[in-house]
């Protein structure tokens, strides 16, 4: 089973991202159904199913009906484009191709997936991490730092929200180098921001910013190891019982 899977993602991977060059994506989206680079995108699909399948017709169906599938999510995909946000829809493009292979996957090699699996306690423990360790921390973060007015250097050029998105990137590789036991990866993650900071910090005015940055970042880091290690310690205590 295990082996079919990962034949099947490799194939998508392969035409869904290897060997489709931005030209055809921009035609498609400019073009729709009617881009020939569409049909082009399809048929590499077919040969990497194909090759990666050895040219065992054993699987003509699964084959079919994935290639059909894919066409028709593109399809939709495409005619959405305008309407929904593409960073979502690229998001549930890939969802709707994965859960066709896993159908097909399903058909030659059978295999149970139990439901109550999704709301036993370690699952559920992960997830309510997952969710400290994003939304509510920085919802955290936000509440401590807001008593510090920075407005000064609110007219520096940055990215929109970027510093949100840097805080939840940096606690989840936190989170995730605690639960797998590799520590020496928080400390790697530390020394690599002090690297790319270092810039702010010596060009701060005063050092209001500096003893901000340190702050958020200290904040940061300390809530994903107390998150971590609270994961790791509620995990143990669920294995005992």
């Amino acid at each position: 089973m295990l082996t079919l899977i990962i034949k099947l993602i490799l194939a998508h991977l392969i035409g869904d991202f290897l060997l489709q060059p931005q030209k055809w994506v921009n035609h498609k989206e400019t073009h729709k159904h009617k881009s020939k680079f569409l049909y082009w995108h399809i048929l590499i699909h077919l040969a990497a199913l194909l090759l990666v399948l050895q040219f065992n017709f054993e699987y003509w169906l699964g084959i079919v009906v994935i290639i059909i599938s894919h066409y028709i999510i593109d399809v939709i995909k495409l005619h959405l484009k305008s309407k929904i946000n593409p960073r979502l829809l690229f998001a549930l493009d890939q969802v709707a191709h994965i859960i066709v292979i896993l159908l097909i996957v399903k058909i030659y090699e059978p295999y149970e997936f139990n439901i109550d699996t999704l709301f036993d306690a370690k699952t559920l423990l992960f997830l309510t991490s997952l969710l400290c360790i994003t939304k509510v921390s920085s919802i955290i973060m936000k509440t401590i730092i807001s008593k510090w007015d920075l407005k000064e250097y609110t007219e520096e050029a940055s990215l929109e929200n970027a510093g949100t998105y840097i805080g939840i990137l940096e606690r989840l590789f936190v989170f995730m180098f605690i639960i797998t036991n590799h520590w020496e990866g928080v400390g790697f993650l530390i020394a690599a921001k002090s690297v790319f900071r270092f810039g702010d910090l010596s060009k701060a005015k005063d050092r209001k910013l500096t003893e901000y940055i340190l702050i958020g970042t200290l904040l940061s880091f300390g809530l994903a190891i107390l998150i971590g290690v609270g994961h790791e310690y509620i995990l143990e205590l669920i294995e005992e019982l």
